[in-house]
């Protein structure tokens, strides 16, 4: 019999997985969807610096096709009223140098490559330089990075979005947003180069999820929900099982009401049908008798007839009586039946009771024991036999109650051992325990292991009785195994 705080655990056991289960759900979905905010936003924020950057190799590329080298006013300082965050233009008409050696270097790689170069890059203080070769006039472009991020387009606030972008090239990086790196939790990443060859800049965006990020109010109404469901499914079957062991014994209530009634009625029968023997034979004493006296032999012999056939019609009742409600007969009518099935088709139906009194039942079985017998009849002495116990439990403290149901097969017999530690029996009740209408218990009416002990012999069993060491009450019910050899 499975017990109360076992089931209790699986039901938790079952709780804790649902629980476990669906919160990892909802946290990846959550990660998902935040990972998902993320890429998006470090896209944009790709494609904007790319647009940027693009703009400077227009530019350059639009002053070296327009440049001038006998210009007097330079248009090209002007830019940086137009591009706030172009600091300074240079130029180099031919014949000319440049005061800065990494120009003149930048220049002869910008002729070689036909694009622009980069001629001194300083990411720390975001600040680099931009050279456009070209004839007669080559152009440098001093650009500041703070002012090159369009702020007004940004996907997020650089001050408060947990996100940090930065652009990379080699060791040196300029941070564009700081964002909030707490450390642990989940890390996102992206890391994309500007579309630009002539500034090969990485954009760089991380971000870590910390544990205090995820939908935690989402996972316990989930938890919640599952606590709330597997508790009303519980109770449901709980109710479901309360209502079939209801009616199982109510069944087994009304077979043993009525097995009591014919093993009531077949003991009165029997009570009766010996004073109507004795009344038939004394009547027919005194018919004979009267026969020799001479006073009212024709009258007396006429009474005295009646009174043999009153006697006679009070023995044919009582004999229809008894057959009318006795037992039908057992014999003959055995069926495969697994022992083992039977007991804990009884334990199932009295496990609320073993609950409610605190008793502890262990059922001994290694192998299935399959026997000849009635499926009903087997089940009520079975049942018979473990109300016993728990009956005679009533005088052991709770805690200490315990049923032993041991279940073999020997020989061509399969044998069904019922113990309990309870106060046993009396020395002088147990020649008459199944006796009809004697019992040890107060107000009990003697008619239980009596009928189980008919139950068995008409299966052509037999059930004992004898005490359990160092005390209690055994009973071992005996029946033949299916398939064997009478």
């Amino acid at each position: 019999m499975k017990h109360p705080l076992h089931a209790l655990a699986g039901w938790c056991i079952a709780w804790l997985l649902l629980s476990a289960a669906g919160a990892v759900w909802i946290a990846r979905a959550e990660l998902q969807q935040l990972h998902e905010a993320f890429d998006t936003d470090a896209r944009i924020a790709h494609r904007l610096l790319s647009q940027q950057v693009v703009q400077y190799d227009a530019v350059l590329a639009t002053l070296a096709l327009l440049g001038q080298a006998d210009a007097v006013d330079q248009p090209e300082q002007r830019l940086s009223s137009v591009y706030p965050s172009i600091l300074s233009v240079q130029r180099r008409v031919r014949g000319a140098s440049w005061p800065d050696p990494a120009a003149t270097e930048a220049e002869t790689l910008s002729r070689s490559l036909r694009r622009a170069a980069l001629a001194q890059v300083d990411l720390p203080h975001g600040r680099y330089r931009l050279v456009m070769a070209a004839d007669p006039v080559s152009y440098e472009l001093d650009i500041d990075l703070a002012a090159t991020v369009p702020s007004r387009d940004w996907p997020s606030d650089p001050l408060t979005s947990p996100a940090r972008v930065a652009i990379e090239q080699g060791t040196q990086q300029f941070v564009v947003q700081p964002g909030q790196l707490a450390p642990g939790g989940w890390h996102f990443g992206f890391r994309k180069v500007l579309a630009s060859d002539s500034q090969p800049f990485d954009v760089v965006a991380e971000r870590r999820v910390g544990w205090d990020e995820l939908p935690w109010l989402g996972m316990i109404g989930w938890s919640l929900v599952m606590g709330l469901l597997l508790g009303g499914t519980r109770m449901l079957l709980r109710q479901r099982s309360a209502r079939r062991r209801a009616e199982e014994l109510l069944r087994l209530g009304q077979v043993a009401r009525l097995n009591a009634l014919g093993e009531l009625a077949a003991g009165m029968a029997h009570e009766l049908n010996q004073p109507l023997t004795a009344v038939l034979a004394n009547t027919q004493a005194a018919h004979r008798l009267l026969d020799d006296e001479p006073p009212e032999l024709q009258t007396a012999r006429g009474a005295m007839g009646q009174a043999v056939e009153q006697a006679r019609r009070a023995a044919d009742v009582v004999g229809r009586l008894r057959r009318a409600i006795e037992r039908p007969d057992t014999e003959g009518r055995g069926e495969p039946v697994t022992l083992q099935d039977a007991v804990r088709s009884a334990l199932y139906l009295l496990e609320p009771e073993c609950a409610r009194r605190g008793v502890d039942v262990a059922l001994d079985a290694a192998s299935p024991v399959r026997v000849l017998a009635d499926p009903v009849a087997l089940e009520q002495i079975v049942h018979n036999l473990l109300i016993n116990a728990l009956q005679a439990l009533e005088q052991m403290p709770a805690g200490a109650r315990r049923i032993a149901i041991d279940v073999t097969a020997q020989g061509s017999t399969g044998r069904l051992v019922v113990s309990d530690n309870g106060p046993g029996i009396p020395a002088d009740a147990l020649p008459r325990l199944f006796e009809p209408f004697f019992s040890t218990r107060e107000g009990g009416l003697g008619l239980g292991l009596s009928l189980s002990e008919t139950l068995a012999g008409g299966m052509g069993g037999a059930l004992a009785a004898g005490l359990a060491p160092p005390h209690g009450a055994r009973f071992t019910l005996s029946l033949p195994l299916a398939g064997a050899t009478p």
